[in-house]
């Protein structure tokens, strides 16, 4: 299913988290290539790229960011940076800000510099978007709790990771094949186990030591009960919703859209005050606004960042945007 979802060949049987499946990524991209540089979309996650980070300091990948001074990919600095060192060009669509990505254009620009496009996907939002492999991406990862994992206070997640069938051999974790057993009955077995605890160091491409099944149970059983048009409706419904809260949001004085790009269910909003501040206040009349992005980015001290699903009603919705404006006021 997530195969099918990313539009790629394979998918293991999950890592970590999002985060964790990135930096396997770079790695992954790392060993195929045989190159040094990872060239990082700043509108990837920055708690990703902090993991990233960890990950590739070991072995001597140099990280190399894009700005987004517009909310998406600058692609004539991407063009600057993705050259003969590049293992691969990393972007997220939507991504952190909530604009989408133009991964056909970053999937063209990766591979003419013989490098390979990692796309950081949220899985729900596969249902209405099309699939990052038919776009050109060679490898997709993403964070799978949003499909009927509950947050459990802060974890476990579900990492996601799925790469054309030509990378299968440097892919982390457990690939599971179906197979029939001596009496004919449909089975299942570990077809690829390429952790080091089963194969030599030397040949191991993760030292990830498993992955979190429970997630994955519940994620398979979320999308086969939910079914192709349920994912569909579920992301239809997210960005029909998140397009009415942008718009009744930006009716209040002292709020506007901080980038002006097509976004799905998230969106940034710069504000007149400072946003710690309202969240603070909302808070007290129990509403999350969102996210105050100036710890992870201080150009962005102004802005908030708002995610809006399928199970935010619309009297939800005109609440929080009364509140705001009070708070504004």
């Amino acid at each position: 299913m997530i195969a099918e979802l990313t539009g790629m060949d394979v998918a293991n049987a999950s890592i970590y988290d999002g985060a964790s499946s990135l930096a396997e990524a770079a790695l992954m991209a790392h060993s195929v290539t045989e190159r040094t540089e990872i060239v990082l979309a700043r509108g990837v996650n920055p708690l990703y790229r902090r993991v990233v980070a960890t990950y590739c300091d070991g072995p001597g990948i140099r990280l190399r960011d894009v700005p987004a001074p517009e909310g998406v990919l600058d692609a004539e600095a991407a063009a600057k940076l993705v050259g003969k060192k590049t293992a691969a060009l990393v972007i997220q669509s939507p991504n952190f800000y909530g604009c989408l990505e133009d991964v056909a254009a970053a999937a063209e620009l990766a591979h003419a510099a013989g490098a390979l496009l990692v796309v950081v996907a949220d899985p729900v939002n596969l249902g209405v978007l099309e699939a990052p492999g038919r776009l050109g991406a060679d490898i997709v990862v993403g964070e799978g709790q949003g499909l009927g994992v509950p947050m459990s206070f802060g974890g476990p997640n579900l990492g996601v990771f799925a790469a054309k069938n030509q990378l299968v051999r440097r892919m982390p974790g457990r690939l599971v094949g179906a197979t029939v057993d001596k009496d004919g009955r449909r089975g299942f077995v570990l077809t690829l186990q390429t952790r080091e605890q089963h194969i030599r160091r030397a040949k191991a491409t993760s030292n990830i030591c498993t992955n979190v099944a429970l997630c994955a149970l519940m994620a398979t059983i979320y999308l086969s009960t939910i079914g192709k048009q349920g994912l569909q409706r579920v992301g239809e419904l997210s960005a029909a919703k998140a397009h009415y809260a942008a718009e009744q949001l930006t009716k209040v004085p002292g709020v506007s859209l901080r980038f002006a790009q097509p976004f799905f269910k998230e969106f940034t909003l710069a504000l007149a005050k400072p946003p710690a501040s309202i969240v603070a206040k909302l808070a007290k009349k129990r509403i999350l606004p969102g996210v105050p992005l100036k710890t992870y980015d201080r150009t962005l001290a102004d802005c908030l960042l708002v995610a809006v699903t399928e199970q935010r009603t619309r009297e939800e919705i005109d609440a929080y945007a009364a509140a705001l404006a009070e708070v504004l006021a």
